[in-house]
């Protein structure tokens, strides 16, 4: 690391936290040369791998403007899919893999967008996982309707 005011090559590490709720590492570090302090951020690089074949870096504002159209019309704030984005970001990291396709993303957004909203997350998964008929769609009605009876103990109301 060089230093950002003399330019010397080396610099000692003085003090590092967590940031960016643990995505990242802020660094405080001096300079042996000049003895100046300065704070550096690291961060592991998440590159996303297209269809295409271009690889490009993760992005969370990707990822909400994508379930955003899914959720159009739909009761659902911008915090609630901040906090989508950032559970699909970790999902992912927790693969350890620093390049992931485009296919491991749109998986990774199925749960989180079907605990938020079912109707958002039929029409996200209508298009990601092409439904093209009507039985695409009463399948995971019915899966959806299963789950929810299960989770309501098999009560009916």
């Amino acid at each position: 690391m060089h230093c950002p005011f003399c330019r010397h090559p080396d610099s000692r590490v003085v003090d590092s936290r967590t940031a960016d709720d643990g995505a990242s590492i802020r660094r405080r570090r001096q300079c042996p040369n000049c003895s100046r302090r300065f704070s550096t951020i690291e961060t592991a690089s998440l590159a996303v791998l297209k269809r295409s074949g271009v690889s490009e870096a993760f992005s969370r504002s990707k990822v909400i403007s994508g379930v955003r159209k899914a959720c159009q019309g739909r009761p659902v704030s911008d915090d609630q899919l901040a906090v989508l984005a950032q559970r699909v970001e970790e999902t992912i990291r927790q693969s350890g893999q620093a390049e992931v396709d485009a296919h491991a993303v749109g998986l990774a957004i199925l749960q989180p967008l079907r605990e938020l909203d079912v109707v958002a997350y039929l029409r996200f998964a209508s298009v990601y996982q092409d439904f093209d008929s009507l039985d695409d769609f009463e399948s995971a009605i019915s899966e959806l309707r299963q789950d929810a009876s299960a989770g309501s103990g098999g009560a009916s109301s």
